[in-house]
């Protein structure tokens, strides 16, 4: 793709063109109000950033056509607007590919509120239809009756001495024991921090997240879903940073389920998923940086907040479609492997003791000219170049040189005749 073409090409701002007349007077140099257009300004090249992550390019014929839409806008049905423009250029024009997105989400499964009555409804029908198939079955003489009690016969049964059941009394205590059976088994118990997801041959019908004693249409099938905030602590994992060093990393997650629609019929299991998600963002994270800079410049694994950013942005954008929300990433231990550990000790220290020895060496230089230039203002006489560097070098050698150490230091003279050759 030609990215330095001028826009006032493009077909959406086609050129302005002057009315005949003013063309006409243009032409004469009649009319000094119309001025000849201005050549257009060189476009400046569009700049894409410093290239960090180096994208793969996918391999084709040269010259065949190549199709840069979103993946996403590519992935929608033809009937939900017109067909989207693309553009032909030849793959040998691309530098660079689209970068690899999560998985869709599916649209259309998204959380929503389930029809719900409060456990107090439920509790009123289940008294209401007890007592009604109690006062049937006593006035059918069912229940013998107690002296006790007022006398709720009929005048047949009290006649009779017996009981007797009628049609309209076995239809009334049918219809008042399914009552109570309806009652009883839509009643749920819904704990704080907890949900119900309700779904009914498959189809999603809504989530209940009314905590308390409340009553759900009891043909449907309840899943109980925890959406309190939760944190899991990860097992070791080794992975590789970007000089193919193996490191061990122990990641503190904290997340919750948000859509428990998604969570509970898009996947087969959230937690799994979040599990392996985890793996593999923290595989490609870590081989961005190497873990430590040790001497040379540069930003390292084990620099500053970076690394935990970059974790829970990366995690949280691979599970938002399965539904659940990361709140943090955090390394809580960031180690090499055993079998590198050893080594990679040594090297650190002995990255320490030469930037150690370069500040002495440092040190010890400026401390000797200062104590060489105060020399000179103290004595009023200035010292020649070969005295001064004579001065410097025992300076140095006293600055640096290890306790109990004698150090000598050959004088002007014998380097002069080691510089000509002549023996010392």
């Amino acid at each position: 793709m030609d990215v330095t073409r001028d826009s006032s090409q493009r077909p959406d701002n086609p050129p302005k063109t002057l009315p005949p007349v003013l063309a006409e007077r243009s032409a004469s140099g009649s009319s000094p109000l119309v001025r000849a257009p201005k050549p257009p300004k060189p476009a400046r090249p569009v700049d894409n950033g410093p290239a960090t992550t180096p994208l793969a390019v996918v391999p084709g014929p040269v010259g065949a056509p190549v199709d840069l839409r979103d993946p996403l806008e590519a992935a929608e049905p033809a009937g939900q607007g017109g067909p989207p423009e693309t553009e032909t250029v030849p793959v040998g024009a691309l530098t660079t590919a689209t970068a690899r997105r999560p998985p869709r989400a599916d649209q259309a499964l998204r959380e929503h509120g389930a029809a719900a009555l409060p456990g107090w409804v439920a509790l009123f029908g289940l008294l209401a239809g007890t007592a009604a198939v109690l006062l049937v079955l006593l006035r059918d003489g069912v229940i013998p009756h107690w002296d006790t009690l007022p006398d709720l016969r009929t005048a047949a049964v009290r006649a009779a001495g017996t009981a007797e059941v009628t049609a309209r009394s076995v239809s009334a205590v049918t219809a008042a024991g399914l009552l109570v059976v309806l009652a009883l088994a839509g009643l749920l118990v819904n704990a704080g921090g907890e949900t119900r997801v309700l779904t009914r041959w498959g189809r999603y019908r809504g989530t209940v997240r009314r905590t308390g004693l409340v009553w759900v249409n009891p043909l449907l099938r309840r899943r109980r879903v925890d959406v309190r905030l939760r944190h899991w602590r990860s097992e070791p994992v080794k992975v590789v940073d970007r000089t193919g060093t193996p490191i061990v990393v122990r990641l503190l997650i904290v997340w919750r389920v948000k859509d428990t629609a998604r969570a509970m019929l898009s996947i087969e299991d959230h937690e799994s998923y979040l599990r392996e998600q985890v793996q593999a963002v923290l595989t490609r994270t870590a081989s961005i940086l190497p873990c430590d800079s040790n001497a040379g410049p540069g930003p390292a694994l084990r620099d500053g907040q970076w690394f935990a950013d970059e974790l829970t942005r990366a995690l949280a954008a691979e599970v938002a479609p399965a539904g659940l929300e990361v709140y943090s990433a955090q390394p809580l231990a960031l180690d090499y492997a055993p079998e590198v550990a050893e080594s990679m000790r040594r090297r650190r220290l002995a990255d320490l003791d030469a930037g150690l020895r370069t500040v002495l060496v440092d040190d010890a230089v400026e401390a000797a000219a200062l104590a060489v230039r105060r020399l000179e203002r103290a004595t009023a006489h200035e010292l020649d170049e070969a005295a001064r560097s004579a001065l410097m070098e025992q300076l140095l050698v006293a600055f640096v040189a290890p306790a109990g150490v004698a150090a000598s230091v050959p004088s002007p003279a014998a380097r002069a005749g080691r510089k000509e050759g002549r023996p010392a």
